[in-house]
């Protein structure tokens, strides 16, 4: 192995660090600041560290946690989620305080700008009993966020305020003689001065406003003020005031869509959900939803792109239920795939096609690419011992199978991969296997079977995997759940299933068979956008001009990422591979799993029952989507986003816009006469647009999410600096003012609008039929980064405003949450890796006490630690009285639980009464 560094570059700082301390034996060679080390990169970049396989890594966190992986010390979860904030919140931060530490000698206003990301820092650490950030032990997030802070922290002259918890843990690391070594090799002892080469070259940061993990639950804070040039504030006024440019390109969609020369060709897919599973909420948001904003976000940017879908139909799963419903397997297809469709639907799931794997394509494809690699010698035959219920008498599917996984011992592994270590497992691997059906054990039988060559294919895998990391957008999970497969050596897959149901397998040997689900399903992508249209090879064999974004959830990465590239790259067929991976981590309920069975969750054929729209439920999702590590739906959350967000801030903002032209101007935009306070407004929201845009190409879907809620908070304090509805009362330039203020407020509704409609289409839409906006005012302001333009000139007529959102009651969502909550007891105070007895139901608040149980009783003295905690959090965010009450309520019910469990009597909730 080889390190590329460079003196002064804060970031080597890092891996020189990371070197140090965990003993790796590598070359490391000194380069300049413009060495371009990575040869597909059009830019240089260092760090970089080149492997023995000639792969490049040139992320500073991927090459810390590299090095630690070598040496056998792999992040934990804790470290990987403090190592997602450095990447995404610290480090924006730092970049901006040394700029303006270094360059502009402003340490006070660099302090500012770190005092959210140290002060969250302050108080994780504050909590911890440990010495470093995670464990006993110097772990591979103490090196990069040390690293990070270093140039910060050991200057003199930045103002930081009382952090003694972070000086303390800062100085402990500091004192490591690696550290010492690697600020050595890359400062020279020069201090910030240093660094002035390497941020010259850097363009100038701004400062990130994004939510650190302590706010992830909370309303959000007012960002400070953007600090901007008089150039870019007149350069944005500029721009806008020369509005709306013709925009000729029809955004009607034409079928077939198909590549285009000289265009961005976008081809995206949303993992198959199986056919026979009603998709939950978890489902939704980590697969359809997240690839519905993004494709719908590609069209307004004016990208020809296509996006395709359809149900995974195909597998024991259907057998089973169809023996369950007393069907047969395609008529069990074809009642859930128009239950899926109906549920996509009502969610607006914009799908330029929605197929099915049961196809006469899917079958000439899958047995096409199945010939190609027989012929090119990637397949190979051995004897597989199998799991075979005699009870059922039937061999079990890998998802029919559940034991203790043989690597982490996790109690509830899969027959096919443990959901908690994220390893590949044959069922036959499994300690104390149990059939899913009938709870009985299975036998291990023998049988023929053909397997894929995944190991011949690793060194083309690994190249092909290099380029497309590097230069396309995979997330850090989806990279991270690779590079774990590839490390651990690949191992031959097997193809082929003892089932009925599924595409026959047409060699004569084995023509008892038929392929297995996770060979066939990805293959379903290709034969959906064959029922499509005849032309589908123009997408599917055309890598030059098409890039491919894949959406699903994180189970699936291992499928996309090494399974089914391998078949494509073994077929040689010119195969369009994956350029950009997206997944995300678990969406849970309350905490706790969805389950069908059990009641538990909202299903998506139930959210429509609830009364709530369906662009209120896209934005919750959205808003909570499980990015950089699980989230929980929470019900009085979702009434805090939408009572909050919504209603108060997003709502509140474009309905006073509206109605100030109407009551004040007789429906028509005033004239508009820029203030030096109306231009920074303007400026402020280009730049939150411009970061809109910037991370919506990056998929960062949440974070995107948030410059729409900033926009409206700046309208809002905009609008009540200035109470146009105090100076329409006043004389002529009063009048005149109040025109100002509110046809600048109603353009930047209209741009809400635009940037609204890859989230919540519906109100989108309303938006700009109150405004009666121009049609094409949304693809014109985000098409080719025109920017945030005046759409609606002086003089134009407005419709009729009405209000965008309505409140949620509290006893509305307690309502809700006792419908969704299922028969089990709140989802912390159960061991989910426990099998638990039917019987075993939560025991009623006025049951008679009954023995101690000391285990359940630490589990729920744990839940009621999590629920104080959480009541605690919505009283500081000054929470609505009904939304902390129904929590309070849930946190006494708890603490009754606790007594009986403890063996005592559960004292009666304590009654409000008039002092005496």
């Amino acid at each position: 192995m080889k390190l590329f560094v460079s003196e002064g570059n804060p970031h080597c700082v890092k891996v020189l660090a990371g070197l140090e301390v965990t003993g790796v034996k590598c070359d490391v060679q000194l380069v300049s600041h413009e060495e371009r080390v990575v040869p597909f990169l059009n830019r240089p970049v260092l760090p970089v560290l080149l492997l023995p396989s000639g792969q490049h890594l040139f992320s500073p966190n991927a090459i810390c946690q590299y090095l630690f992986e070598v040496v056998g010390k792999e992040a934990s979860d804790g470290s990987n989620q403090l190592l997602e904030w450095e990447a995404t919140e610290l480090q924006p931060a730092v970049l901006q305080a040394l700029h303006m530490l270094v360059l502009q000698g402003k340490s006070g206003e660099a302090g500012t700008v770190l005092k959210g990301p140290l002060g969250w820092l302050e108080q994780y650490l504050s909590k911890r009993t440990t010495p470093f950030l995670t464990e006993e032990t110097v772990a591979v997030a103490d090196i990069v966020l040390w690293a990070a802070l270093y140039p910060i922290l050991s200057n003199s002259t930045f103002e930081a305020g009382e952090l003694p918890s972070v000086r303390d843990w800062f100085k402990h690391v500091s004192q490591l003689p690696a550290c010492e070594a690697a600020v050595q090799r890359v400062l020279q002892g020069k201090g910030l001065d240093a660094l002035k080469n390497f941020l010259q070259k850097q363009p100038a940061p701004h400062i990130q406003r994004r939510d650190s993990p302590s706010s992830a639950n909370g309303t959000e804070t007012e960002d400070s003020e953007l600090m901007m040039t008089e150039e870019e504030v007149e350069v944005a006024a500029q721009a806008w005031s020369k509005g709306l440019p013709d925009c000729s390109d029809s955004t009607q969609k034409k079928h077939p869509i198909l590549p285009q020369e000289g265009k961005r060709n976008v081809l995206v897919t949303s993992a198959l959900p199986y056919v026979n599973n009603v998709p939950h909420l978890g489902n939704i948001i980590g697969c359809v939803l997240s690839a519905d904003v993004f494709a719908r976000y590609g069209r307004l940017r004016g990208w020809n792109l296509l996006y395709v879908c359809g149900t995974d139909e195909y597998g024991t799963a259907t057998e089973n239920k169809a023996r369950e419903e007393g069907l047969t397997p395609q008529e069990i297809c074809d009642k859930y795939h128009a239950v899926h469709s109906s549920i996509y639907k009502w969610f607006q799931i914009d799908f330029d096609y929605f197929g099915r794997t049961t196809t006469e394509q899917q079958t000439e494809i899958a047995q096409d690419i199945f010939w190609r690699l027989h012929e090119r010698g990637y397949l190979l035959e051995d004897v597989v011992e199998q799991l075979r219920c005699e009870n059922c008498q039937r061999f079990l599917a890998d998802r029919f199978v559940e034991g203790v996984c043989p690597h982490c011992r996790y109690p509830e592994a899969r027959g096919d991969q443990c959901d908690k270590c994220g390893r590949l497992i044959n069922a036959v691997e499994l300690k104390e296997p149990q059939c899913k059906v009938c709870q009985q054990t299975p036998e291990i039988r023998s049988s023929k079977h053909l397997f894929l060559d995944l190991p011949k294919l690793e060194g083309e895998l690994e190249q092909w995997l290099e380029k497309s990391m590097g230069s396309g957008d995979w997330t850090v999970n989806a990279k991270h759940i690779t590079r774990s497969w590839l490390r651990d050596g690949l191992k031959p897959r097997c193809i082929t299933r003892d089932l009925q149901w599924g595409t026959p397998v047409p060699h004569p040997d084995f023509s008892d068979k038929v392929f297995y689900v996770w060979f066939d399903a990805p293959i379903g992508y290709l034969s959906i956008t064959a029922n499509y249209t005849s032309e589908w090879e123009k997408w599917w064999k055309n890598p030059q001009q098409v890039e491919l974004y894949n959406f699903m959830a994180k189970d699936n990465v291992p499928f996309h990422s090494v399974v089914f590239p391998c078949s494509l790259l073994g077929a040689q067929d010119n195969y369009t591979l994956v350029n950009n991976l997206v997944a995300t981590e678990y969406l849970n309920y309350e905490d706790t799993k969805f389950s069908k069975s059990r009641g538990v969750g909202v299903f998506g054929d139930m959210a429509k029952d609830t009364g709530i729209p369906s662009d209120v439920w896209r934005f919750y999702l959205l808003y909570l989507r499980p990015e950089g590590q699980d989230s929980a739906f929470s019900w009085a959350d979702m009434a805090l986003k939408n009572n909050s967000e919504l209603l108060n801030n997003l709502g509140n903002f474009i309905n006073r816009a509206g109605m100030f032209v109407s009551k004040f101007f007789e429906g028509h935009v005033p004239e508009m006469v820029l203030q030096d306070e109306d231009k920074r407004l303007i400026a402020q929201v280009c730049w939150e647009l411009k970061q809109y845009i910037q991370l919506l190409d990056k998929v960062r879907i949440r974070d995107a999410l948030k410059c729409i809620l900033n926009i409206s908070r700046h309208g809002n304090q905009y609008i009540q600096v200035n109470e146009p509805w105090k100076k329409i009362k006043g004389g002529d330039d009063d009048r005149k003012r109040a025109g100002t203020v509110t046809g600048v407020s109603v353009n930047v509704a209209c741009l809400l609008s635009a940037m609204l409609e890859p989230y919540m289409p519906t109100v989108s839409q309303t938006i700009r039929d109150q405004l009666q906006a121009p049609a094409h005012c949304a693809r014109a302001m985000l098409y080719a980064d025109r920017g945030f333009l005046c759409s609606l000139s002086a003089g134009h007529r407005i419709g009729a405003v009405s209000p965008l959102f309505q409140k949620l009651e509290s006893e509305q969502i307690e309502a809700l949450r006792k419908r969704f909550g299922g028969q089990q007891v709140p989802s912390s105070t159960v061991n989910s890796a426990q099998p638990k007895p039917p019987a075993a139901a939560a025991p009623a608040v006025n049951a008679s006490v009954s023995a101690a149980d000391p285990e359940r009783a630490k589990q729920l003295a744990a839940a009621v630690a999590k629920q104080g905690d959480k009541v605690r959090a919505l009283k500081a965010q000054k929470a609505e009285k009904s939304v902390v009450t129904a929590e309070v309520t849930k946190l006494l019910e708890l603490k009754k639980e606790l007594a009986l469990a403890e063996g005592k009597n559960p004292e009666p909730s304590p009654q409000k009464g008039k002092k005496k």
